[in-house]
């Protein structure tokens, strides 16, 4: 699976450089289950065609820090991060073509 696991101390070294997509989610979130297997098949596809966007996974009840910082509110939350600043959001389950359109804007 091509999706990090992002923690508190290793966010903001993934996220410094290049496009990164961070998923806020958590295990007791019906729709973030819904999502994530639209989270991790773009990933993979992202890993095979080379890409070097990340695909980052942040459990917001592990890691509150980072969902205060980010202003999440509701979940899933997708931000997508270039060069470590917010550039687009999404809140709620998307199908993989607006994921997909939303990494091609940012690109």
């Amino acid at each position: 699976m091509s999706v990090i696991e992002g923690k508190l101390d290793n966010f903001d070294q993934l996220t410094k450089e290049g496009l990164a997509l961070v998923d806020f989610n958590a295990d007791w979130c019906g729709p973030c289950q819904m999502l994530k297997p639209t989270v991790e098949e773009l990933a993979d596809d992202l890993k095979s065609a080379g890409s070097d966007t990340k695909v980052i996974s942040v459990n917001i009840d592990d890691e509150e820090e980072l969902a205060d910082r980010f202003g999440v509110e509701g979940i899933p939350c997708l931000v997508l991060l270039k060069n470590g600043e917010e550039i687009n959001r999404s809140v709620g389950v998307v199908p993989k073509k607006k994921l997909e359109k939303m990494l091609k804007k940012g690109a």
